[in-house]
């Protein structure tokens, strides 16, 4: 048997046939094992463009209903002010919305009044965002690289409890200027050189109460151990190290901590050039953190732009662990910090440590060759 057309089809060419011209399946389905038949399915389907399907009069409803809904909800209305507030601006503008696991930037109106600065979807009658006058504590212009690769300027409004907020407007000078002379009028003076404390596009959920993050990098690749059938990933994400001696990743996409590590833990780090991907054969620098869990080394492994700072910051940190490492003397029993024992020696008894006494004899060995 021999095919009557083109044998060169691809499977756009399939694709493009089955959306233009549709395709109706309706058969019967007997599943059997050994046999006997299990189970039997009764199948009916179509498949289609949107164009083809309302053609033939199929979704006709459902488009009629999605139509109209789409009349009803899409009046446009206008903002509810409260008593006594007049607006002073509309402009329209961008706010960056992270609540749950929802990011994004969401575009309306701002309008900004004597009380409040709102901005506003009037297709579907929300209030994206909104803030008091009152709450407002400063406001920093920063230009930020967009999407596309090119700069934009952002406005960084911080609140109470120094929560940022980032606007976007297409005059964000004049947009900054204004809320600025709105806030002279009620008595209200920003204060100058706001230091902008670092923006979060999610909440940091993992902190206790009172921790704080001292260091971070937002783009932080993490290698993921294997699970099961899957083999270790490296995987986007952000590294925190905070003031409870916490060093975290935080998982970008799913939303959650997935490393968790108490300094104490951390025997030592290295840095080497490797390869972070299956394809091509650029090198990057990676972070190997060896830290012991119940008497098991394991190796934690990271990559990104600033991992030159994290290593100066984790040996700090190891260094003064050690230091503050106590030991026994091994001859009088007192208790002193490991490094004064093992440089210094014991204060109490005078022991020395054999590493001192090599260096000492070492010493007098070279200064009696010098005399000699």
């Amino acid at each position: 048997m021999e095919p009557t057309r083109n044998t060169h089809a691809t499977l756009v060419d399939l694709l493009d046939r089955i959306l233009d011209k549709g395709l109706v399946i309706n058969a019967d389905i007997i599943i059997s094992v050994a046999g006997i038949p299990l189970i039997g399915v009764n199948l009916r389907a179509a498949l289609a463009g949107m164009e083809t399907m309302l053609k033939y009069g199929v979704m006709q409803a459902w488009d009629e209903k999605t139509r109209i809904w789409e009349r009803e909800h899409r009046k446009r209305q206008e903002v509810s002010l409260l008593n006594e507030e007049e607006v002073s601006l509309k402009i329209y503008g961008s706010y960056y919305y992270s609540k749950g696991i929802y990011t994004a930037w969401r575009s309306g109106y701002f309008y900004l009044t004597n009380k409040r600065l709102i901005l506003w979807n009037g297709d579907f009658n929300e209030i994206i965002f909104q803030i008091s006058l009152e709450k407002i504590k400063g406001l920093i212009i920063r230009s930020e690289k967009y999407f596309i690769k090119e700069d934009r300027e952002i406005l960084y409004l911080i609140g109470q409890d120094d929560k940022v907020e980032r606007i976007h407007t297409i005059k964000t000078g004049e947009f900054k200027e204004k809320i600025e002379q709105n806030l002279k009028v009620k008595g209200i003076f920003l204060k100058e050189n706001y230091v902008l404390p670092e923006f979060e596009e999610g909440p940091i959920d993992f902190l206790t109460e009172g921790e704080k993050v001292t260091h971070r990098e937002k783009k932080v690749w993490y290698l993921l151990p294997a699970q099961g059938i899957l083999k270790e990933t490296w995987r986007p994400g952000h590294l925190y190290l905070t003031n409870k001696r916490r060093l975290c990743w935080w998982n970008y996409f799913e939303r959650k901590l997935v490393f968790d590590l108490p300094l104490d833990r951390i025997i030592g780090v290295t840095v080497e050039m490797r390869k972070t991907s299956e394809f091509g054969s650029n090198r990057e620098k990676v972070l190997d953190i060896i830290y012991q869990v119940n008497s098991t080394r394991r190796i934690a492994s990271f990559s990104g732009k600033q991992i030159d700072e994290w290593v100066q910051v984790l040996r700090g940190i190891i260094s003064d662990q050690r230091d503050e490492e106590i030991e026994t003397c091994p001859q009088c029993g007192k208790t002193a910090p490991q490094k004064e024992l093992l440089e210094k020696g014991c204060s109490n008894c005078g022991w020395i440590s054999p590493r001192i006494k090599q260096k000492t004899e070492g010493r007098k060995q070279r200064a009696e060759k010098t005399t000699a």
